[in-house]
């Protein structure tokens, strides 16, 4: 099951350039626009894209500062820049790949597919839960999460174990190498994180269910 790559893309429709959303979401990404780089910065946790594009021909800005924003929230994030044909000269360091209209659609497309990650072996799923363990982030009904190495490792356990009751010493076991279960809290908090990455609502899981006084059970 292939899941659609998640990109950002900051371009402001009401300017003469062309707008590229449209184009991508033809190509089968998953898009979401956002009008300017502040905007776009407030809905990164919200959105997790795989891949942000500025186009900063439509933004009347050069960019810059938008992108050096996109990498110190995360480093590892891709970032494509849009420049204007006599917008010369950038800091190639300003992003990992910048386009100087007039460009094709293709060539755009080309550049995110470099860019993005590769699926690989790393992916696991069930039913509508999509755990990319290389990248450590969720999906689940649209909604997209970063999870911590811990949390991907207790998820990866329910995965495999879906439609079992796991137990929370095997839990315990697993995900944090100890034989003590008395701090019975730590794995509840880390269930509850969990429930609010996959659960529309996380009060009534309908995921993720807790089996009284023996463990959990992920049912998809």
């Amino acid at each position: 099951m292939h899941m659609a790559n998640v990109i950002l893309i900051v371009e402001n429709k009401k300017t003469e350039s062309p707008a590229f959303a449209p184009d991508l979401q033809k190509k089968g990404f998953d898009v979401y626009v956002a009008a300017s780089g502040n905007e776009a910065l407030e809905r990164l946790d919200d959105i997790a894209p795989d891949l942000v594009v500025v186009n900063a021909a439509s933004l009347r800005s050069s960019g810059k500062r938008i992108c050096q924003s996109f990498k110190q929230q995360d480093a590892r994030l891709p970032v494509i820049l849009i420049l204007k044909q006599d917008h010369a000269y950038v800091d190639k360091k300003t992003a990992d790949a910048i386009l100087h209209l007039p460009f094709t659609v293709q060539k755009l497309n080309n550049r995110i597919k470099a860019l993005l990650p590769s699926d690989g072996q790393n992916l696991i799923h069930a039913g509508p839960i999509r755990l990319d363990r290389e990248h450590g982030r969720v999906r689940c009904l649209g909604k997209s999460t970063r999870l911590t190495p811990r949390l991907v490792a207790l998820l990866t356990k329910l995965i495999q174990h879906q439609g079992e009751v796991v137990e929370r010493e095997a839990l315990f076991k697993e995900v944090w190498n100890t034989d003590y279960t008395g701090d019975t809290r730590t794995l509840d908090v880390h269930i509850s994180w969990l429930r609010r990455a996959i659960e529309i609502d996380p009060l009534h899981p309908k995921f993720l269910k807790t089996v009284r006084g023996v463990g959990y059970r992920l049912d998809v």
